[in-house]
């Protein structure tokens, strides 16, 4: 199963807190399972440490990297067509960043794994 890792349960996965579910942490641990994060996470990563929202060890083009290596994780870069699906997607949420990984688990084929039950408005599978 592929699944694309929301920006808290990324940062739960590699900080290794007991946040992230009993299933988030099964499916994230299945060696069959491909874990992606997308760049409007690193984003908002960048936007919320850079308003200090976000405390890291390391700076962000430091930890980003290590982390997704370290754990398997593939990166999921922003495509024209994800971007543009979010003119398309329904309002049922205003937060910028989850409506880009709604259209880009839809675009992808992927299962999101989240703690935030907004994403079940929407058509995507969302682990948790």
């Amino acid at each position: 199963m592929k699944l694309l890792l929301d920006t808290q349960a990324f940062l739960w996965m590699v900080r290794g807190t007991p946040e992230l579910s009993a299933k988030a942490k099964q499916v994230i641990r299945d060696p069959t399972n491909e874990l992606f994060l997308s760049i409007a996470s690193v984003w908002e990563m960048a936007i919320k440490s850079s308003i200090g929202k976000l405390k890291l060890a390391e700076p962000l083009d430091v930890f980003v990297p290590v982390e997704l290596q370290a754990n398997d994780v593939r990166q999921l870069d922003l495509a024209f067509r994800h971007v543009c699906a979010v003119a398309r997607l329904p309002f049922h949420h205003r937060d910028p960043f989850d409506r880009l990984l709604v259209c880009q688990a839809e675009a992808e084929a992927l299962a999101l794994v989240s703690a935030d039950p907004i994403f079940d408005r929407y058509k995507v599978k969302r682990i948790w």
